[in-house]
């Protein structure tokens, strides 16, 4: 047997400890925030936070909880009221680094100023802290905002030179369970989407931009106003993520390594530029939608998913990856839509050492909801429940709208990394994750090496009818001369050599 390279699926467990406490968190609102926009004398501020816990990781490695609120356009004293509820927080606290920014998609966000919040013991009778003040340190901050805003105190135009940032804190109760060795997001569940005109119209995708103003409008209508748009997606889902999901990215070539941990001249430059492509797809901007489920995992949230996929239109494919905080992130791919990245999951992954899993998915319409979606292994002519693709079927694309019936489609999802390599014996746990977060949708799993064959031809049945259907292009982003797209990153990453 050849020796496999080191990297993939790891089973180290996470170290115990006892269950901790569910706690929320609330970004209020800020004040006398500097202007970093000279123009408008104002801020696009958002809040970026993260969480550190006295609990013991698998790996140093491990990435720390993240939360980004939305952006508040124009404005220097921003309320944004936006929640962020955390599992398995120990009794004995944590610390949280509060930084605000000043969205800037033309050019890197400014920072406008941080703050630390410490938070001791805390236990079921804590009393927590309310809407109390944190003083904006200015020490890291864009020291262009903070001119603008000297300039605006000596005109009366602002009475304070520093800022200040509200935020509540409650312990909502013990986290469930036996285990509370990981601190994990619960909720809200929101979601994001991000557009990019130049990408769309370079890969000549289009697409409605803002479901809101197609309301009323005819297929073919709603093709008339379609604008070119490439689209990437973040979903926050409930967690925890199954503690057996936990890959690491593989070193099938010697550079590998460098590039994840940015060591030597060639590791910090692909690093960087995997960054860069990372931050350019996920790129926010006034363009980018956000959504939340206060509630949790609903029929809403699974039509939203479906939204974001564009249901079973098209005959697209998409490439994913799950963080190790249930974040999904997952774009359009393909060989003949070529989106052409260095690695695509370590691009989505924003060059992650560990993720939980990541692979390819695409969606089908079923025929018959109340039927059990037709084994992959099964000719089309022979299914009791046919599929769009790659059948064509009455009642939605490519001729009427998609039916909103969650039960109408069926999710087919795969470990088809080369980057990290998810073990195949885990689909069925992602299965039974991604079921509880996305009620009523169907999934299949498909093992990119036992389901080789049929894996590929449902993916060809894909871009057949994507050909007939919908689209094609190719938006190819510069990586010394790649010539295509490959289901595997190695491809891509080869080329680099």
């Amino acid at each position: 047997k050849q020796d496999q390279p080191p990297g993939g699926y790891d089973s180290t467990p996470i170290p115990h400890a006892p269950p901790g406490y569910t706690v929320k968190i609330t970004f209020h609102r800020a004040t006398n925030l500097p202007m970093a926009d000279l123009n408008t004398l104002s801020s696009d501020p958002f809040i970026m936070a993260q969480i550190y816990t006295g609990l013991r990781t698998r790996h140093k490695e491990d990435p720390a909880l993240v939360m980004r609120t939305p952006t508040i356009r124009r404005c220097t004293d921003p309320e944004w009221n936006s929640e962020w509820i955390v599992a398995n927080i120990p009794a004995s606290g944590f610390k949280m680094k509060v930084r605000i920014y000043d969205e800037d998609p033309a050019d890197h966000d400014d920072r406008l100023g941080n703050a630390h919040v410490e938070i001791g013991r805390i236990s079921e009778s804590w009393e927590g802290i309310k809407e109390q003040p944190f003083d904006l340190k200015k020490r890291m901050g864009s020291k262009r905002a903070y001119a603008l805003r000297a300039v605006a105190v000596c005109f009366s135009q602002a009475k304070h030179m520093s800022g200040t940032c509200y935020i509540s804190v409650e312990v909502l109760g013990k986290t469930p369970g036996d285990e509370g060795g990981r601190a994990y997001t619960i909720g809200p569940n929101w979601w994001t989407r991000h557009y990019s005109p130049l990408l769309g119209r370079i890969a000549n995708r289009k697409d409605s931009k803002d479901d809101a103003d197609d309301q009323g409008l005819t297929g073919e209508e709603r093709k008339r106003v379609e604008r070119y748009n490439f689209q990437a997606n973040q979903f926050q889902l409930r967690g925890p993520v199954p503690a057996e999901l936990y890959h690491r990215y593989v070193e099938f070539k010697p550079f590998v390594k460098s590039m994840f941990t940015a060591k030597g001249i060639r590791g910090y430059l692909l690093s960087k530029a995997l960054h860069h492509q990372h931050n350019r797809v996920y790129n926010f901007d006034k363009s980018t939608l956000y959504g939340k489920f206060p509630q949790g995992p609903s029929q809403e949230m699974t039509l939203k998913f479906l939204d974001l996929v564009h249901y079973d239109q098209g005959g697209r494919i998409f490439t994913y990856v799950l963080t190790l905080d249930a974040l999904f992130r997952f774009t359009e791919t393909g060989k003949e839509f070529g989106i052409d990245m260095l690695s695509k999951h370590t691009m989505h992954s924003d060059v992650s050492i560990y993720i939980a899993f990541s692979g390819e998915f695409f969606i089908r319409r079923l025929a018959h909801s109340e039927r059990p979606p037709p084994s992959p292994s099964a000719d089309s002519e022979d299914q009791d429940n046919a599929t769009h693709p790659p059948n064509k079927l009455p009642d939605g694309p490519p001729d009427a709208d998609p039916p909103t019936d969650p039960a109408r489609y069926e999710l087919v999802i795969d470990n088809d990394s080369g980057t990290y390599r998810p073990n195949g014996a885990l689909l069925p746990l992602l299965k039974r994750f991604l079921s509880d977060q996305f009620p009523g949708l169907k999934i299949v799993t498909l093992d990119s090496q036992k389901d080789a064959e049929i894996m590929n031809k449902m993916k060809q049945e894909q871009r057949d009818r994507k050909a007939r259907e919908g689209d094609t292009g190719i938006y190819r982003q510069a990586s010394n001369g790649s010539s295509s797209i490959s289901s595997s990153d190695e491809e891509g990453l080869e080329e680099v050599e």
